[in-house]
């Protein structure tokens, strides 16, 4: 990359302020108060991002005579969940490639399930008013190298001998480019229906609004700090309180799980992102994007990409960055090599729009495990329930955990229960030094991969076989 072009770049982030853009917003809520004294209720919820949110609203929407609390460390939507991208995919299984490699005997089932939450989501933004400027406009897997494109070829046709491709659509290049025009595309997979854009905090803030509206007692900047048996129920102790509950919902992610024996499964993981100015309608008509699809990229360092409903870009992926012994610290959260690096990808994907500055950049961590998708159980002889592990992919899927996780604290068998999935958990990762030095080795076997043809190296083979790996 030559300097003059790396400078040119950089001074595209001289204004960029190291805050998430959706959590930069003036109609942010108040948070509530936190819990002091003692509570008591039938089911407590442990998180205030999605996946405790969601817990807590269908909780109250399958019996709205339960006694429904929901304890936040800090503020509802802070962490992942107000800094995604806002891609709500219908997958469940991050991805399909992946779904159908892990569970390829279910794989029809998960695909329905999926659209199933994906409609029901939908339907929830109307019946409680989720003002979360949700858009229903698909995705483009875009391919960027001729291989890539070759590969993205034949995955269509493979899904499509496997009836797994209904309303998706192979795009050479010149249809995608019609779509979006960025001279990096040389094909794509088009979903039409699978993935709805949306702002990402606004749908935090506004569930725990539908929450409350039902009854749930929210209590922020409530770190819950023990678990334990009492009596019948369980305790959960926090900083200038307690509750006492039948049940426990966990939906805490990325941060330690209360149940000691789940944190092996997860690593935190840093992924960072862009966001620009507003398009000018000169700069918009530049690049296309009329029916303003989601994108990624199919390399193993992938970006994903979208318009905001203000019509600005956001830019995201590639660098995953893990933290040696698992560590989550806000200073992770700014990376300002990775944002250059960011920044250089996105002008050479949009040279048309050279010029344009970024207003935002920032970070923050997801939990990821060795198959890259959600994993869920039960402790204490079933009156503990938790989902984690989602990946990145959590906008949509938290609310089929929240489900799931009901479904489990019921004792009940449904559909959901019954699979694989559901059933069997992930290999958990290793302790340190053994973590960070496989993680390493693969992210380093990634990057080489995509350099040379999407060749994958002994490492990347073996990962493969023993269904283990990392995925940016």
């Amino acid at each position: 990359m030559a300097p003059s072009a790396m400078n040119r770049w950089t001074k595209s982030l001289s204004d960029a302020r190291p805050v998430p853009y959706w959590l930069d917003d003036p109609g942010k809520p108040h948070p509530e108060p936190a819990l002091t004294g003692a509570e008591t209720c039938d089911l407590l919820v442990v998180g205030g991002g999605y996946s405790g949110l969601w817990t807590a609203l269908i909780a109250k929407e399958r019996d709205p005579r339960r006694d429904v609390v929901l304890l936040e460390g800090r503020e509802v939507g802070w962490a992942a969940s107000g800094r995604n991208g806002g891609f709500c995919a219908a997958s469940l299984t991050h991805g399909l490639a992946n779904g159908l490699a892990r569970w390829p005997d279910e794989i029809h089932k998960l695909q329905e399930l999926g659209a199933r939450n994906l409609d029901a989501i939908e339907a929830a933004v109307a019946r409680h008013d989720l003002d979360c400027d949700f858009e229903r406009t698909g995705e483009i897997d875009v391919a960027t190298e001729a291989y890539q494109a070759w590969e993205v070829r034949d995955w269509y046709d493979e899904i499509e001998r496997k009836g797994l491709s209904v309303g998706i659509e192979f795009l050479d290049a010149d249809a995608v480019r019609d779509q979006v025009a960025s001279p990096t595309f040389e094909a794509g997979l088009h979903d039409r229906r699978g993935v709805a854009l949306l702002h990402p905090a606004k749908l935090a803030w506004n569930l725990k609004r539908a929450c409350r509206d039902l009854g749930v007692r929210v209590y922020e900047h409530t770190p819950a700090l023990t678990l334990k048996a009492y009596g019948a129920g369980m305790a959960v102790r926090t900083p200038y309180g307690q509750v006492r509950t039948r049940q426990v919902a966990l939906g805490t992610n990325v941060f330690p799980s209360l149940v000691r024996r789940v944190r092996a499964y997860t690593v935190p993981v840093y992924d960072y992102a862009l966001m620009t100015e507003p398009l000018t309608a000169d700069r918009l008509a530049s690049v296309g994007w009329r029916n303003r699809q989601g994108l990624g990229d199919s390399a193993n360092q992938f970006h994903y990409f979208r318009l905001s409903a203000d019509n600005r870009i956001l830019w995201g992926g590639y660098d995953a960055v893990y933290q040696y012994g698992g560590r989550v610290r806000a200073e992770y959260d700014d990376r300002p090599e990775t944002y250059t690096k960011l920044a250089g990808h996105f002008f050479t994907c949009f040279p048309q729009l050279e010029g344009v500055r970024f207003t935002h950049a920032w970070g923050g961590a997801i939990d990821t495990c060795s198959r890259f998708s959600a994993f869920f159980g039960t402790a204490h002889q079933g009156r503990v329930a938790y989902a984690a592990g989602y990946t990145g992919l959590g906008v949509g899927a938290t609310r089929f955990g929240a489900e799931v996780m009901l479904d489990l604290l019921a004792g009940e068998r449904t559909e959901r229960t019954e699979l694989e999935m559901v059933r069997k958990k992930p290999l958990p990762f290793p302790p340190e030094p053994f973590a960070w030095t496989g993680i390493a080795l693969t992210k380093w076997s990634l990057a080489r991969a995509d350099s040379h043809a999407g060749r994958r190296n002994l490492w990347l083979k073996t990962m493969d076989r023993l269904g283990l790996g990392f995925d940016s």
